[in-house]
């Protein structure tokens, strides 16, 4: 993984093989970041994605076996409610023959490789779980 900070950004290049998610969020905790989003654009050479089951409140995994270029990541970055640093992330991946499929994001292994932009913001976003959903939802007020 490389990175480089321009003015209030992060540009962010994650390499071949890396685990996008874990890869990120170890960088994003040593650089002491509580809040933020981000966005990118690369190719995966295996994924899990997932789609939240409203009726029983949880995800449907989505395993994605076949390299597939990433047409659009967008997360944020937030506190859980445990403390542990939370990436909310979802994409939408496209295929060889032109399909594509999204959903949110648990896990993917780059290559070539996969560039981010990076926006922290000041303070802490935090969590809290939604009583509806179940899920953790931002706490804003």
């Amino acid at each position: 993984m490389q990175a480089r900070k321009m003015g209030e950004h992060f540009i962010i290049r994650l390499e071949a093989g890396e685990e996008v998610v874990s890869t990120l969020k170890n960088w994003v905790e040593q650089q002491g970041i509580k809040a933020g989003f981000f966005w990118g654009l690369g190719a995966l050479s295996r994924a899990e994605l997932g789609y939240f089951d409203a009726e029983v409140k949880s995800y449907r995994r989505i395993p994605v076996e076949e390299q597939v270029e990433v047409l659009s990541m967008i997360g944020n970055i937030s506190i859980a409610e445990d403390g542990n640093l939370l990436l909310h992330i979802h994409v939408i991946l496209g295929r060889a023959d032109g399909r594509t499929l999204g959903g949110h994001f648990f896990e993917g292994f780059v290559y070539p490789t996969l560039e981010i932009i990076l926006l922290p913001l000041p303070g802490t976003l935090q969590r809290r779980t939604d009583p509806v959903s179940g899920l953790q939802a931002l706490a804003l007020e």
